[in-house]
Protein backbone atom coordinates (compact mmCIF):
# COMPACT_ATOMS: atom_id res chain seq x y z
CA UNK A 1 0.00 0.00 0.00
CA UNK A 2 1.33 3.42 -0.91
CA UNK A 3 2.25 5.97 1.70
CA UNK A 4 2.14 9.72 1.33
CA UNK A 5 3.61 12.56 3.31
CA UNK A 6 1.50 15.56 4.26
CA UNK A 7 2.86 17.50 1.29
CA UNK A 8 2.23 14.65 -1.15
CA UNK A 9 -1.35 13.99 -0.08
CA UNK A 10 -2.07 17.74 -0.15
CA UNK A 11 -0.74 17.97 -3.71
CA UNK A 12 -2.80 14.96 -4.86
CA UNK A 13 -6.03 16.55 -3.57
CA UNK A 14 -5.27 20.13 -4.57
CA UNK A 15 -5.28 21.61 -1.08
CA UNK A 16 -2.58 23.13 1.13
CA UNK A 17 -0.42 21.35 3.69
CA UNK A 18 -1.89 23.64 6.31
CA UNK A 19 -5.40 22.41 5.44
CA UNK A 20 -4.33 18.78 5.84
CA UNK A 21 -2.83 19.63 9.21
CA UNK A 22 -6.05 21.40 10.20
CA UNK A 23 -8.12 18.33 9.34
CA UNK A 24 -5.74 16.31 11.50
CA UNK A 25 -6.18 18.70 14.42
CA UNK A 26 -9.96 18.44 14.08
CA UNK A 27 -9.76 14.64 14.15
CA UNK A 28 -11.36 13.97 10.77
CA UNK A 29 -8.17 12.90 8.94
CA UNK A 30 -5.50 11.49 11.20
CA UNK A 31 -2.36 9.85 9.73
CA UNK A 32 -2.30 6.09 9.60
CA UNK A 33 1.42 5.93 10.41
CA UNK A 34 4.50 7.97 11.27
CA UNK A 35 7.99 7.82 9.85
CA UNK A 36 11.04 7.21 12.01
CA UNK A 37 11.56 10.94 12.10
CA UNK A 38 8.00 11.50 13.30
CA UNK A 39 6.55 12.71 9.98
CA UNK A 40 2.90 11.98 9.34
CA UNK A 41 2.23 9.30 6.73
CA UNK A 42 -1.06 8.62 4.93
CA UNK A 43 -2.13 5.55 2.96
CA UNK A 44 -4.54 5.02 0.02
CA UNK A 45 -7.55 4.81 2.34
CA UNK A 46 -6.57 8.13 3.90
CA UNK A 47 -6.28 9.63 0.42
CA UNK A 48 -9.74 8.36 -0.45
CA UNK A 49 -11.13 9.78 2.79
CA UNK A 50 -9.48 13.16 2.16
CA UNK A 51 -11.04 13.35 -1.30
CA UNK A 52 -14.45 12.72 0.28
CA UNK A 53 -13.78 15.45 2.85
CA UNK A 54 -12.77 17.88 0.08
CA UNK A 55 -15.93 17.00 -1.81
CA UNK A 56 -18.10 17.72 1.21
CA UNK A 57 -16.26 20.99 1.85
CA UNK A 58 -17.03 21.98 -1.77
CA UNK A 59 -20.69 21.55 -0.81
CA UNK A 60 -20.14 24.04 2.06
CA UNK A 61 -20.64 21.36 4.71
CA UNK A 62 -19.11 22.37 8.03
CA UNK A 63 -16.21 20.49 9.61
CA UNK A 64 -18.40 19.43 12.54
CA UNK A 65 -21.03 18.02 10.15
CA UNK A 66 -18.35 16.21 8.14
CA UNK A 67 -17.06 14.59 11.32
CA UNK A 68 -20.58 13.44 12.22
CA UNK A 69 -21.22 12.06 8.71
CA UNK A 70 -17.94 10.13 8.66
CA UNK A 71 -18.69 8.62 12.07
CA UNK A 72 -22.24 7.62 11.16
CA UNK A 73 -22.97 3.92 10.50
CA UNK A 74 -24.56 4.72 7.15
CA UNK A 75 -21.95 7.29 6.09
CA UNK A 76 -21.52 5.64 2.68
CA UNK A 77 -25.24 5.96 1.93
CA UNK A 78 -25.28 9.59 3.05
CA UNK A 79 -22.29 10.40 0.84
CA UNK A 80 -23.88 8.49 -2.06
CA UNK A 81 -27.01 10.64 -1.84
CA UNK A 82 -24.86 13.77 -1.66
CA UNK A 83 -22.99 12.63 -4.78
CA UNK A 84 -26.27 12.19 -6.63
CA UNK A 85 -27.38 15.68 -5.61
CA UNK A 86 -24.04 17.17 -6.68
CA UNK A 87 -24.28 15.36 -10.01
CA UNK A 88 -27.78 16.74 -10.56
CA UNK A 89 -26.50 20.24 -9.80
CA UNK A 90 -23.62 19.87 -12.25
CA UNK A 91 -25.93 18.55 -14.96
CA UNK A 92 -28.28 21.50 -14.41
CA UNK A 93 -25.35 23.92 -14.65
CA UNK A 94 -24.19 22.23 -17.86
CA UNK A 95 -27.70 22.52 -19.30
CA UNK A 96 -27.77 26.22 -18.42
CA UNK A 97 -24.35 26.74 -19.98
CA UNK A 98 -25.48 24.90 -23.11
CA UNK A 99 -28.56 27.12 -23.24
CA UNK A 100 -26.39 30.24 -22.91
CA UNK A 101 -24.14 28.91 -25.68
CA UNK A 102 -27.12 28.36 -27.96
CA UNK A 103 -28.35 31.87 -27.17
CA UNK A 104 -25.00 33.42 -28.08
CA UNK A 105 -24.78 31.39 -31.30
CA UNK A 106 -28.32 32.43 -32.22
CA UNK A 107 -27.57 36.10 -31.60
CA UNK A 108 -24.40 35.82 -33.65
CA UNK A 109 -26.32 34.15 -36.49
CA UNK A 110 -29.23 36.60 -36.43
CA UNK A 111 -26.89 39.62 -36.43
CA UNK A 112 -25.92 38.65 -39.98
CA UNK A 113 -29.46 39.49 -41.16
CA UNK A 114 -28.94 43.17 -40.29
CA UNK A 115 -26.77 45.24 -42.60
CA UNK A 116 -26.18 48.03 -40.05
CA UNK A 117 -26.43 46.30 -36.71
CA UNK A 118 -27.17 48.40 -33.63
CA UNK A 119 -28.08 47.78 -30.00
CA UNK A 120 -31.75 48.33 -30.90
CA UNK A 121 -31.67 45.19 -33.02
CA UNK A 122 -31.04 43.08 -29.91
CA UNK A 123 -34.69 43.56 -29.01
CA UNK A 124 -35.72 42.12 -32.36
CA UNK A 125 -33.39 39.14 -31.90
CA UNK A 126 -34.66 38.58 -28.36
CA UNK A 127 -38.24 38.55 -29.65
CA UNK A 128 -37.34 36.05 -32.34
CA UNK A 129 -35.50 33.79 -29.88
CA UNK A 130 -38.45 33.91 -27.49
CA UNK A 131 -40.70 32.65 -30.27
CA UNK A 132 -38.24 30.11 -31.65
CA UNK A 133 -40.13 27.07 -30.33
CA UNK A 134 -43.41 28.32 -31.76
CA UNK A 135 -41.76 28.87 -35.15
CA UNK A 136 -40.43 25.31 -35.11
CA UNK A 137 -43.93 24.04 -34.33
CA UNK A 138 -45.29 26.01 -37.28
CA UNK A 139 -42.69 24.52 -39.62
CA UNK A 140 -43.34 21.04 -38.23
CA UNK A 141 -47.08 21.44 -38.90
CA UNK A 142 -46.40 22.62 -42.44
CA UNK A 143 -44.13 19.63 -43.06
CA UNK A 144 -46.67 17.26 -41.53
CA UNK A 145 -49.19 18.44 -44.10
CA UNK A 146 -46.85 18.97 -47.06
CA UNK A 147 -44.82 15.74 -47.04
CA UNK A 148 -47.80 13.31 -47.17
CA UNK A 149 -49.35 15.39 -49.96
CA UNK A 150 -46.09 15.27 -51.90
CA UNK A 151 -45.97 11.49 -51.49
CA UNK A 152 -49.58 11.18 -52.68
CA UNK A 153 -48.87 13.34 -55.73
CA UNK A 154 -45.78 11.33 -56.75
CA UNK A 155 -47.41 7.95 -56.07
CA UNK A 156 -50.57 8.71 -58.03
CA UNK A 157 -48.56 10.20 -60.91
CA UNK A 158 -46.43 7.04 -61.12
CA UNK A 159 -49.62 4.97 -61.03
CA UNK A 160 -50.90 6.96 -64.00
CA UNK A 161 -47.69 6.46 -65.96
CA UNK A 162 -47.37 2.75 -65.25
CA UNK A 163 -51.02 1.64 -65.23
CA UNK A 164 -52.72 4.37 -67.19
CA UNK A 165 -55.08 5.06 -64.27
CA UNK A 166 -55.20 8.83 -63.88
CA UNK A 167 -58.24 9.48 -61.69
CA UNK A 168 -56.27 8.94 -58.42
CA UNK A 169 -53.76 11.53 -59.64
CA UNK A 170 -56.52 14.05 -60.30
CA UNK A 171 -57.92 13.51 -56.81
CA UNK A 172 -54.41 13.75 -55.37
CA UNK A 173 -53.82 16.97 -57.31
CA UNK A 174 -56.94 18.50 -55.78
CA UNK A 175 -55.72 17.47 -52.31
CA UNK A 176 -52.29 18.99 -53.03
CA UNK A 177 -53.87 22.28 -54.09
CA UNK A 178 -56.11 22.37 -51.02
CA UNK A 179 -53.19 21.43 -48.78
CA UNK A 180 -50.99 24.13 -50.32
CA UNK A 181 -53.71 26.71 -49.74
CA UNK A 182 -53.96 25.61 -46.12
CA UNK A 183 -50.19 25.80 -45.64
CA UNK A 184 -50.06 29.34 -47.09
CA UNK A 185 -53.06 30.44 -45.00
CA UNK A 186 -51.64 28.87 -41.86
CA UNK A 187 -48.21 30.43 -42.33
CA UNK A 188 -49.65 33.89 -43.03
CA UNK A 189 -51.91 33.65 -40.02
CA UNK A 190 -49.24 32.52 -37.53
CA UNK A 191 -46.18 34.49 -38.65
CA UNK A 192 -45.31 38.19 -38.68
CA UNK A 193 -42.12 40.02 -39.60
CA UNK A 194 -39.85 42.54 -37.85
CA UNK A 195 -38.50 45.48 -39.85
CA UNK A 196 -34.74 45.83 -39.20
CA UNK A 197 -34.95 49.60 -39.63
CA UNK A 198 -37.89 50.78 -37.49
CA UNK A 199 -38.45 47.48 -35.57
CA UNK A 200 -42.15 47.46 -36.41
CA UNK A 201 -43.84 44.05 -36.28
CA UNK A 202 -46.16 43.69 -39.25
CA UNK A 203 -48.01 41.21 -41.42
CA UNK A 204 -47.41 41.62 -45.16
CA UNK A 205 -50.02 41.04 -47.83
CA UNK A 206 -50.61 37.42 -48.82
CA UNK A 207 -49.31 37.78 -52.35
CA UNK A 208 -46.31 39.88 -51.34
CA UNK A 209 -45.33 37.27 -48.75
CA UNK A 210 -45.88 34.41 -51.22
CA UNK A 211 -43.72 35.85 -54.00
CA UNK A 212 -41.07 37.46 -51.79
CA UNK A 213 -37.45 36.42 -52.02
CA UNK A 214 -36.64 34.66 -48.76
CA UNK A 215 -34.25 32.73 -46.57
CA UNK A 216 -35.30 30.19 -43.88
CA UNK A 217 -35.86 33.02 -41.37
CA UNK A 218 -36.32 36.22 -43.42
CA UNK A 219 -38.36 37.60 -46.33
CA UNK A 220 -37.75 40.62 -48.55
CA UNK A 221 -40.75 42.82 -47.83
CA UNK A 222 -42.00 46.40 -47.70
CA UNK A 223 -42.37 47.73 -44.15
CA UNK A 224 -45.67 49.61 -43.74
CA UNK A 225 -44.13 51.66 -40.92
CA UNK A 226 -41.04 53.26 -42.48
CA UNK A 227 -41.30 52.12 -46.08
CA UNK A 228 -38.06 50.14 -45.92
CA UNK A 229 -37.77 47.40 -48.55
CA UNK A 230 -35.46 44.58 -47.64
CA UNK A 231 -35.12 41.38 -45.66
CA UNK A 232 -37.35 41.38 -42.58
CA UNK A 233 -36.98 38.85 -39.78
CA UNK A 234 -39.61 36.18 -39.24
CA UNK A 235 -41.28 36.03 -35.81
CA UNK A 236 -44.20 34.18 -34.26
CA UNK A 237 -47.37 36.26 -33.89
CA UNK A 238 -50.80 34.77 -34.58
CA UNK A 239 -53.43 36.86 -36.33
CA UNK A 240 -55.53 37.08 -33.14
CA UNK A 241 -52.65 38.65 -31.20
CA UNK A 242 -52.04 41.19 -33.94
CA UNK A 243 -55.69 42.16 -34.02
CA UNK A 244 -55.72 42.71 -30.23
CA UNK A 245 -52.88 45.24 -30.36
Amino acid sequence: MSQYTTGEIAKLTGITVRTVQYYDSRGILMPSDFSEGGRRLYNDEDLKKLRIICFMRDLDISINSIAEILEAENSEKIISVMLEQKLAMVEEELAQQEKRRDTLLTIQKEMKHYQNFSVDHLGDIAQQMKNKKQLWKIRATMLAVGIPLEIIEIATFMLGLLKGIWWPYLIGLVLVILGSIFIIWYYDRMVSFICPECHKVFKPGHWESFWANHTPTTRKLHCPGCGHYGFCVETYQPQEEKEDE
